[in-house]
């Protein structure tokens, strides 16, 4: 693993926060969700670049080490974002980057593999769904409500307190059934990786689903049909945010992808899972 890094994207002042695993090998982009770079969970970074990958996650606009402005107000929509990982990616090498996303991300990543198809070699999408975060299509599965009921019904915490953050974190993962240890852990590491001038609204935001503030206009379902990537769809079985008909979905609609069930995972990658899940992703360039 390398230091993180700061990372310029061409034509706007703003910088993105990078985090390096491996040498200079064909380069493998992660696009975060909605908690930094690290919901990418270090154990498939090591896994992807011990394969021979030169792996790079790094943090959304207002999030993290990137560029804070105003979280609460964005002025960039999801096509700016998946903008950022084009030119993140052609910066790295003149070799188009595997792409993935988790998440809120994964939806910024199918923008992006749409849009700039020649930066891309291969993409990844996990945890994911084709539309925008907001009314779902009739036929995709929905959030599970009473469990989306119960994380928005969790007293919310002190941003600016680093305990209660991370036992809001775990609290909110054990209500989803993902880990809440590793929960708790990561919530300690995105708080003390958050500058101090903006802690409380970036922690409020990522840990609140801040995407729902994002312009996500205009819809790209319909064009998942034309890519021509080869594309990978992780998806947990026991994930009650975006439930795995919505994986299952993807899987269908873009041509030749392959879909890879963890079968005890919920809307993380667990740890144990790492292995198997950068297996799929390598296979695929």
């Amino acid at each position: 693993m390398h230091p993180e890094s700061p990372v310029q994207p061409p034509a706007e002042p703003r910088t993105l926060g990078v985090e390096h695993f491996g040498d200079a090998a064909a380069p493998l982009v992660l696009l975060a969700g909605g908690t930094t770079m690290l919901s990418w969970p270090d154990a498939l970074c090591e896994s992807l670049a011990r394969g021979g990958r030169h792996v790079v996650r790094y943090d959304l606009r207002d999030s993290g080490a990137s560029t804070t402005v105003d979280p609460e107000a964005p002025a960039y929509t999801l096509r700016d974002l998946a903008a950022d990982a084009a030119a993140l990616a052609r910066g790295l090498d003149d070799r188009p980057a595997h792409l993935a996303g988790i998440g809120v991300g994964g939806m910024v990543a199918q923008v992006a593999a749409l849009d700039h198809p020649n930066a891309f070699s291969a993409l990844t999408l996990a945890g994911t769904r084709p539309v925008a975060p907001g009314p779902v299509d009739d036929d995709l599965p929905d959030h599970d409500q009473a469990a989306v009921k119960r994380r928005f019904e969790l007293p919310k915490p002190d941003w600016s307190d680093r305990a209660a953050v991370a036992e809001f974190a775990a609290a909110a993962a054990a209500v989803f059934g993902d880990d809440p240890g590793a929960a708790r852990a990561t919530a300690e590491r995105i708080f003390d990786r958050t500058p101090g001038t903006a802690r409380s609204v970036q922690m409020a935001n990522q840990l609140g689903l801040a995407f729902a503030r994002i312009d996500c206009a205009p819809r790209w379902r319909e064009r998942l049909p034309g890519l021509a990537l080869p594309t990978l769809v992780v998806h947990g079985r026991r994930d009650p945010f975006f439930p795995v008909g919505n994986g299952e979905t993807l899987a269908r609609e873009i041509p030749d992808a392959r879909l890879l069930v963890l079968e005890q995972a919920a809307t993380t990658i667990p740890a144990a899972s790492a292995d198997e899940v950068a297996a799929a992703m390598l296979a695929l360039c």
